[in-house]
C-alpha cells in the first residue's frame, strides 16, 4: 500500500491538492478544454473549406460568381444583356430626329420640282421641309451629347442626313436655273472632300468642329433657304450676297480643315515613332 487515497486517481492529488476538474478538463498537452474547443471551431485543417464560405465557381443569388481570387466576376449572360441594352439605346430622340431629316429629303425634292419648280406655294412648302431639316440638325447633336445618346448609328447617319438635304437643295436649285452650277460644285465638293479627309486621318485623331465651320453651316442654311423661296426685289439681291458669304466661308473653312488634318497626321506619326523607339530601347 502506498498510502495514497483511492480518490486521487479520479479527483485530487495528495501532493498538490489540485482538483479533479483540472485533470478532466486538461488535454494531454496541458491545454484547457475550452481553448481546445475554440481551436477546433476557429481553424481549418489543410484541404477543408471554412464554414459558410462559397466554393469557387458558385454563383450567388445576385448572379455574380464569388469565391474567386480575382474578386467578383459577371455571371454568364451578363455581356449579352449589356449588349442588348446598348442595342436598344439606338432608339432615342436624337436618332429619331436624324431619321426624320433623312425622310424629309424625298419630300423636299418632290415639292421643289412640283409643277415645274416654279409654283410659289409648292416652293413655300419645300422651304418648310428644308427649315425643319436644318432645325433638327441643330438639336439632334446637342441632345446626343447632353444626354449621352451618342451611338454608332448616329455617328454615321447624322453627317449623311446633313449632306443629303443640303445636296438635294443645291442640285434642285441648279437644275431649275436658280443657282449657278459652280456654286453647287464648290459647296458639295468641299463637304464630301472634308468628310473623306476625316476618315483618312481618324487613325491619328479627330478633327473637331470649329466655330468657322458652324458659322459656315448656318450661313449655307440661310442662303439656300432664301433661294428655295420665290423671292423678288431687294430680298433676291440680299440672298445673292448671303450665298456669296456662304461660298467664301465654305472655301476658307475647307482649307482650315486641310491644315488641321496635316498637323494631326504629323503629330500622330511623330508619336508613333517615339513610342516605337521607347519600345525598342
Amino acid at each position: 500500500m502506498t498510502g495514497v487515497p483511492a480518490s486521487a486517481a479520479g479527483g485530487t492529488s495528495s501532493a498538490n491538492g489540485a482538483p479533479a476538474s483540472a485533470s478532466s478538463g486538461t488535454a494531454s498537452g496541458g491545454a484547457p478544454s475550452g481553448a481546445m474547443s475554440g481551436n477546433v471551431s476557429g481553424t481549418v485543417s489543410p484541404g477543408e473549406a471554412p464554414v459558410g464560405a462559397v466554393p469557387a465557381g458558385d454563383v450567388s443569388p445576385g448572379g455574380v460568381e464569388t469565391g474567386l481570387p480575382d474578386g467578383p466576376r459577371p455571371a454568364r449572360g451578363a455581356k449579352v444583356v449589356a449588349a442588348a441594352v446598348n442595342q436598344a439605346s439606338v432608339w432615342n430622340i436624337a436618332n429619331f430626329l436624324t431619321m426624320l431629316r433623312l425622310l424629309l429629303v424625298p419630300g423636299f425634292v418632290a415639292l421643289m420640282l412640283a409643277d415645274g419648280g416654279y409654283d410659289p406655294a409648292m416652293r413655300s412648302f419645300a422651304w418648310a421641309a428644308f427649315a425643319i431639316a436644318m432645325i433638327t440638325d441643330l438639336f439632334d447633336g446637342h441632345l446626343a451629347r447632353t444626354y449621352d445618346l451618342v451611338t454608332d448609328f448616329g455617328k454615321i447617319a447624322d453627317p449623311i442626313a446633313d449632306k443629303a438635304i443640303m445636296g438635294a437643295a443645291l442640285i434642285c436649285l441648279s437644275s431649275l436655273g436658280d443657282l449657278p452650277w459652280w456654286v453647287t460644285v464648290v459647296i458639295l465638293g468641299r463637304e464630301l472632300g472634308i468628310t473623306l479627309l476625316r476618315f483618312l486621318v481618324i487613325r491619328y485623331g479627330v478633327i473637331p468642329a470649329s466655330r468657322g465651320g458652324k458659322l459656315k453651316t448656318l450661313t449655307q442654311g440661310v442662303a439656300v433657304g432664301m433661294y428655295v423661296l420665290a423671292l423678288t426685289g431687294w430680298l433676291a439681291t440680299l440672298r445673292f450676297w448671303v450665298m456669296a458669304a456662304a461660298v467664301v466661308l465654305t472655301v476658307l473653312t475647307g482649307l482650315d480643315y486641310v491644315r488641321q488634318a496635316i498637323v494631326l497626321r504629323r503629330q500622330g506619326i511623330a508619336e508613333r515613332m517615339a513610342a516605337s523607339e521607347e519600345t525598342e530601347a
